[in-house]
């Protein structure tokens, strides 16, 4: 097993039976500056991780001693470290139950090497509002929150509050709420709920909203595959389902079939 990671290079965790994934994804992490701990079933991989503290984790789902969502699980219950499921599994289920249980990204096997290492480049520049703080070590250490600068441009502070209706959505706080009361989101449910509001109505494919929930600062392979469509009416769902719970109302994004998603207006909808 390899030795914790010195104090300037981040750690990351391969957890993979296939010895040949295994060793390919390590070289990718590798190259991206990571120092990396490979694992060949769910039990050891979580004992790595709860030893490493890693920043990104890598898993697969079809490991032979413990489910790979229970893996996932264990690992969330411990650390909001970034995770990526890389599976065979195409199958929405799949899908909707690996990011249920807290994954952060789901790529399909076999997999492009440059896509995986441009999707981890993406993350990183994408900090977690709440995200776990860092010791010296690269460690996580207590959590801490991510605030905007104490002397924000007030223009585009107005320019990113969103009404529908009794749904409010700031931008800048990034927060959403309905009849006063805070939405759960996630931070990809939160930026699609955003962006479908700030489309007034009109039709977003799902391509765009794929970039979307990339992030607007993601700079890579730009590919967008089926299983990133699939991620987002995954996502697309459990935001109707959020909402349903709180306004009563399911229908309030509509999907355009073959084309993507558009929200409904209800009274007046602002920015």
């Amino acid at each position: 097993m390899n030795s914790p990671a010195p104090m300037d290079v981040r750690a990351a965790v391969v957890i993979e039976d296939d010895l040949d994934i295994r060793n390919l994804v390590s070289a990718i992490l590798e190259q991206g500056g990571f120092q990396v701990t490979g694992a060949a079933t769910g039990r050891e991989g979580v004992d790595v991780v709860r030893r490493e503290h890693p920043t990104v984790v890598t898993l697969d789902i079809g490991l032979p001693d413990i489910d790979g969502y229970e893996v996932l699980r264990r690992i969330r219950s411990t650390t909001d470290c970034y995770v990526i499921v890389l599976s065979g599994r195409a199958d929405e289920l799949d899908i909707l139950t690996a990011l249920q249980a807290g994954a952060d990204d789901y790529v399909l096997k076999p997999f492009r090497p440059r896509e995986l290492r441009a999707r981890i480049d993406a993350m990183l520049r994408r900090p977690r509002a709440g995200q776990m703080a860092q010791h010296p070590s690269g460690r996580s250490a207590v959590p801490v929150t991510v605030v905007a600068p104490s002397v924000p441009d007030r223009r585009q502070a107005s320019d990113t509050l969103l009404r529908n209706g009794a749904l409010v959505v700031d931008g800048e706080a990034r927060t959403a709420s309905c009849s006063g009361i805070e939405l759960p989101l996630t931070k990809t449910e939160f930026n699609l709920l955003h962006e479908l509001l700030r489309s007034n109505g009109a039709v977003r494919t799902k391509e765009e909203l794929v970039r979307v929930s990339r992030g607007k600062d993601y700079r890579g392979y730009n590919f967008v595959s089926r299983t990133d469509e699939r991620a987002i009416e995954v996502h697309i769902a459990n935001l109707r389902q959020k909402l349903a719970r709180t306004m009563g109302d399911p229908d309030l994004i509509i999907t355009v079939r073959g084309v993507g998603f558009r929200i409904m207006p209800q009274g007046t909808t602002s920015r």
